[in-house]
């Protein structure tokens, strides 16, 4: 038979003592769990009360005065100053940059400057802060830089165009950049000429290289980021207001009979071309008008562009090519070449 051996008891610590250990290290070890001290509410009480009215001090905020030399637009190349709406969709009392917080008037499309604008001031100033113009090498130099697609100064313009807070974050990348890339797509790129136009006019910067829709502008020799123009920010896009209709039942110079039967012809021809949304336009303007050389009618195909964008496009094109845009329909753009006096 087994007998039973009785085993020796071993002196243990008190199970107390252990758990104290344990619980002591656990907070040492576990910072989030450790236990609050007793002075730290006596900490927080015996704060200065001047400490806590600094971070609750109000920000009293005054009317913002810029003495940028134009008017501040939403978009300053999609929008025609010389074209005026005929109806607002929102009160133009409710100006985008906030109530109080600029000193010029929102006329509902525009906040008018309030000075004389001094072009050849402005023209003077901006040359001294372009210094000396660029050699061939320094151009080189900063084009291989800024013009690739992994580029960290890059800006993209879509179909809002040059938008006035894109001002505000071009001279944000010109604080640690000489340079900035600017990506174009959409409905601006049927006119690059006047995106470049704007850029230039409006950051008061200088493009240095221009590719199809990528552009770089530069900032200039002699720019100082501590005296960048003050420029107040829009909160919020701003509803746009009702225009005149583009397209007329009868289009001028043609009789009622004769515009429904250059409607017909041109939704049965081929299209043109077709075009992507948010797509590249750049040669569009010329393949247009050497199509015209030989047709008098074109359609051109904007599946899945949007229809705003339809009538964004049809707006270029009538300036552009000129041609008369007879008809939107099936997201399908019908022009017409016009009559044109001999």
């Amino acid at each position: 038979m087994l007998k039973l051996i009785p085993r020796r008891r071993h002196h243990l610590p008190p199970i107390i003592f252990t758990s104290r250990q344990l619980t002591q290290s656990h907070f040492e070890d576990d910072p989030p769990f450790s236990p609050i001290p007793q002075n730290q509410n006596q900490s927080q009480k015996n704060k200065s009360p001047k400490q806590n009215q600094s971070k609750n001090k109000p920000q009293i905020n005054h009317p913002v005065k810029s003495d940028l030399p134009f008017d501040f637009r939403y978009s300053y190349s999609e929008i025609n100053p010389s074209v005026q709406p005929i109806g607002y969709r929102e009160t133009p009392k409710f100006s985008p940059f906030g109530p109080g917080r600029l000193d010029r008037k929102w006329t509902g499309t525009a906040a008018p400057s309030q000075q004389e604008v001094d072009m050849a001031k402005i023209e003077q100033q901006r040359n001294m802060i372009h210094g000396e113009p660029l050699s061939e090498d320094q151009v080189l130099e900063l084009v291989e830089r800024y013009r690739h697609s992994d580029c960290s100064r890059q800006i993209n313009l879509g179909k809002g165009g040059v938008t006035h807070n894109m001002i505000d974050d071009i001279h944000n990348h010109w604080k640690k950049a000489e340079a900035v890339r600017i990506k174009c797509l959409g409905v601006p790129t049927l006119d690059m000429d006047n995106v470049c136009f704007h850029l230039e006019d409006k950051s008061g910067g200088k493009i240095i290289y221009r590719h199809l829709n990528i552009l770089l502008l530069y900032r200039g020799r002699n720019y100082d980021p501590k005296n960048r123009p003050v420029i107040p920010l829009m909160l919020w896009k701003p509803y746009p207001p009702i225009y005149p209709k583009l397209i007329k039942n009868v289009a001028d110079g043609l009789t009622f009979e004769e515009t429904k039967e250059m409607r017909n012809r041109g939704l049965n021809s081929p299209p043109v071309m077709k075009l992507t949304r948010n797509g590249v336009y750049v040669n569009v303007i010329e393949k247009v008008r050497e199509a015209f050389e030989t047709e008098e009618v074109l359609k051109i195909d904007c599946a899945h562009v949007g229809m705003s964008d339809c009538k964004r496009i049809a707006v270029k094109l009538r300036d552009l090519v000129p041609c008369v845009p007879i008809l939107y329909k099936d997201e399908q753009i019908i022009i017409w070449k016009g009559k044109k006096d001999v």
